[in-house]
């Protein structure tokens, strides 16, 4: 009797602890870089359909600024931008489905915030887009500023902070409003485009990308002002350093090609450089690619198959694309905007 209440005590404590080591590898498992290279690609969430960020045709091939992005960390890892599979996810469902490993990063137009970190247990490596939140309004209500809101009912989507941006705005300077929200992002350009309100607020990247989506987008104009800041980071796992280093560095190396005039169509001039900072970046100097636990070669791979920050922007949001939005924020520090990589040294 003893002996079996002994083998009972044992099984319940080895149960136990195989309970306890299942739950630490959910919260500490840091093995992203070796499952994605196993598996042979890297799992990006994008938005299901947001043009020039990340959008599919007809044959489902992805295009877009997130989308590309993607294709630059599968080029750093793999030599090859085909590497990236694109999970499309609802702005709902992303963060829960990043934590739970079905992607290996969101790419995904997501505010980096606070509680967001913390809530979810997530990182934002760096800032790959600066942007706000704003308005867009018919052209024939004669709006010029966001101050002119009053009274106007909204279209917004939920389970995003635009819901609490627009809240606050509306309240510091004494505004009502009334409040439409869907779930899905469909919905509420549906309803505004059908007149159920008179007024959309989302991000002004995500505004001059559904204005293109209007029966008529030449009636519909997208006020100047910015009410919130909303800082649009890739997003991965915390406690996965190694695989958030590579991360952070394929964005920092693409913002500091652009800052040092290497481009995807002098990258074979770039390696026969002389100067330190190129040297460093194409990796006839340092051993930076090894110490991410990839490549020499790592950024060279980004920049030859992806380009460097400016490229990517212009051929999918700036002005070789439709929606033509200004660089603003989004040009180098050094030529008016705040878009900054710390140096490769």
């Amino acid at each position: 009797m003893r002996t079996f209440r002994g083998g009972l005590l044992i099984g319940l404590a080895v149960a136990v602890l195989v309970a306890a080591l299942a739950i630490t590898y959910e919260f500490y498992d840091t093995r992203t870089l070796k499952r994605t290279v196993r598996r042979g690609e890297v799992l990006c969430g994008v938005n299901k359909g947001l043009p020039g960020f990340s959008i599919p045709d007809d044959k489902g091939n992805w295009t877009g600024f997130d989308v590309d992005f993607c294709r630059a960390v599968a080029a750093a890892v793999f030599d090859d931008p085909g590497k990236a599979r694109f999970v499309p996810l609802d702005a709902s469902e992303r963060f829960k489905e990043l934590q739970s490993r079905k992607v290996d990063i969101l790419s995904r137009n997501s505010t980096w915030s606070m509680s967001r970190e913390l809530d979810y247990d997530l990182y934002f490596p760096a800032v790959a887009y600066y942007d706000g939140e704003g308005f867009m309004v018919p052209r024939s209500r004669g709006k010029e500023t966001s101050l002119d809101l009053a009274d106007s009912k909204v279209c917004v989507q939920s389970g995003t902070t635009t819901l609490l941006n627009l809240a606050d705005y509306f309240r510091a300077n004494n505004m009502k409003y009334e409040l439409v929200k869907f779930d899905k992002l469909e919905d509420v350009v549906k309803a505004y485009d059908t007149g159920k309100c008179d007024t959309l607020t989302a991000d002004v990247s995500q505004l001059y990308a559904l204005r293109l989506n209007m029966a008529k987008p030449g009636d519909h104009m997208i006020l100047p002002d910015m009410i919130s800041k909303e800082p649009l980071a890739p997003v991965v796992r915390q406690r996965d350093d190694d695989w958030m280093m590579i991360v952070k560095w394929t964005l920092y190396a693409m913002i500091n090609a652009e800052e040092l005039g290497v481009t995807s169509e002098n990258i074979d001039d770039a390696l026969k450089s002389k100067k330190p900072e190129v040297m460093r970046l194409v990796g006839t100097e340092g051993n930076y690619g090894e110490q991410l636990g990839l490549t020499k070669d790592w950024a060279v791979r980004i920049i030859r198959r992806v380009g460097n920050y400016g490229e990517m922007y212009e051929r999918n949001i700036g002005e070789k694309s439709q929606l033509k939005i200004p660089r603003g924020m989004n040009q180098l520090w050094n030529a008016g905007g705040v878009q900054y990589a710390p140096p490769m040294r």
